[in-house]
């Protein structure tokens, strides 16, 4: 699948820093250390709706990840994809009355769009779940061999799909840190089906979903079908990334059931472990104190903020002004906040001399470096401009220099 177009992006002065995040699985912020290609592995969209502010987010947390660790000197092999086969997609086509498949491109273009506008680097291989079949049905093949997979008696419905035996991979839960009722309580609310007839165990997950009336199918050993939702992205960043590449990104929601069946899926196939040595979630966004959610109407999509007018660095740097970690809400009083310090950056940016440059930038990786501390990193440029609109212009090429960092580190570019 097509990926979208890359913004260019600025050497800064100085030298890059180590990044640090936290890690969920051990519960603690540590250092990143990848080798000279840092592989990163980040849950796409199901191409249903457009983007909201959640999801911008959420990708806008893994693009500071990403240019910071090519300020610390790495190549960066991102890896994204697309679940464009899926039940809240066949819901929505036959809700509007349009084939799934059209449906799916048009909202994977407006995805696309979104990401351009906001300045998000794009992934190396950006990846559609129907474009890897063959490599979901050679993992799923896997764990049936390795007696780590099971059908369910097809005497039960009629459809004997292929379910992962949870238990089959040691330690299964070290990825969220999850207890024996969260699992249960998450894995019913995010798409898991505790209640299905026939399973061995309400937390085994479907691997391969035999082929029903109106469903999209693909041929495989277990009879047409179609993949489940957590194997796909195993076998993508897998097949592209290997066994304990760098980060696995996605929403805080995410963290049970789906990167924990990705990593024990891929586990349980190679004998390997870990999955990732990073597992790394972002914060939900909600609405004036409420949290954004498709039931109860109150999304706010990026595309709307863009045909309003609001230029996406606002959107950017609003959503900046909270940590990735911590849940956060979405005012109008935000994004104003954000035009008004825009606005003061600007204004500094400007008048070209400015205070010390060095030291505000060294200040801003090490802020950004440290489990991606957004409010820091404001605070410093915050600092820096207030020194140089008070008269500070000791540093003849200070407004250049910050413009760039903020170019290359935050994907802002305040002066243009």
């Amino acid at each position: 699948m097509i990926s979208w177009s890359s913004p260019a992006v600025p050497a800064v002065p100085g030298d890059g820093v180590p990044l640090r995040l936290f890690d969920t699985a051990r519960g603690e912020i540590r250092e990143v250390a990848p080798g000279p290609v840092a592989g990163m592995y980040v849950c796409g969209i199901t191409p249903y709706d457009t983007t909201h502010l959640g999801h911008a987010a959420t990708y806008l947390t893994f693009d500071l990840v990403y240019r910071l660790l090519l300020d610390a000197g790495h190549e960066v092999h991102y890896v994204q994809n697309t679940t464009d086969v899926d039940d809240p997609l066949f819901e929505r086509a036959e809700r509007d009355g349009v084939d799934w498949r059209e449906l799916g491109d048009r909202e994977t273009d407006l995805f696309r769009s979104d990401m351009q506008a906001l300045r998000v680097l794009p992934p190396r291989d950006y990846v559609a779940a129907t474009e890897t079949i063959d490599e979901v049905v050679e993992m799923v093949a896997e764990l049936v061999d390795r007696g780590h997979a099971y059908r369910i008696d097809p005497g039960v419905d009629g459809y004997p799909d292929v379910y992962y035996r949870h238990r089959a991979t040691p330690g299964f839960g070290y990825e969220s840190g999850y207890d024996a009722d969260e699992m249960a309580r998450a894995f019913a609310e995010r798409g898991g089906d505790p209640d299905r007839e026939g399973k061995e165990h309400p937390l085994d997950a479907l691997l391969w979903r035999v082929r029903r009336p109106g469903e999209p199918f693909w041929p495989s050993p277990w009879g047409e079908g179609r993949p489940g939702w957590h194997i796909e992205c195993s076998a993508i960043a897998r097949n592209r990334l290997g066994m304990e590449f760098d980060v696995q990104g996605g929403g805080s929601d995410l963290a049970f059931p789906h990167h924990e069946f990705s990593a024990a899926h891929a586990e349980a196939a190679t004998g390997h472990s870990p999955f990732a040595r990073f597992y790394v979630h972002a914060a939900m966004i909600g609405l004036d104190g409420v949290k954004m959610s498709k039931s109860l109407g109150n999304l706010v999509r990026v595309q709307t903020l863009r045909q309003q007018g609001v230029d996406p660095a606002l959107i950017r740097l609003a959503l900046a002004a909270g940590h990735y970690r911590t849940d956060r809400s979405w005012s109008e009083a935000l994004l104003e906040e954000a035009r008004s310090r825009c606005g003061t950056w600007c204004r500094a940016i400007s008048r070209g001399a400015g205070a010390d440059s060095a030291t505000a930038i060294s200040a801003l990786r090490e802020r950004l470096a440290d489990d991606l501390d957004t409010p820091g990193a404001l605070a410093v440029v915050d600092a820096w401009a207030e020194a140089t609109l008070a008269g500070d212009d000791s540093d003849p090429s200070a407004g250049s220099a910050v413009a760039t960092a903020l170019d290359a580190l935050l994907g802002l570019a305040p002066a243009s």
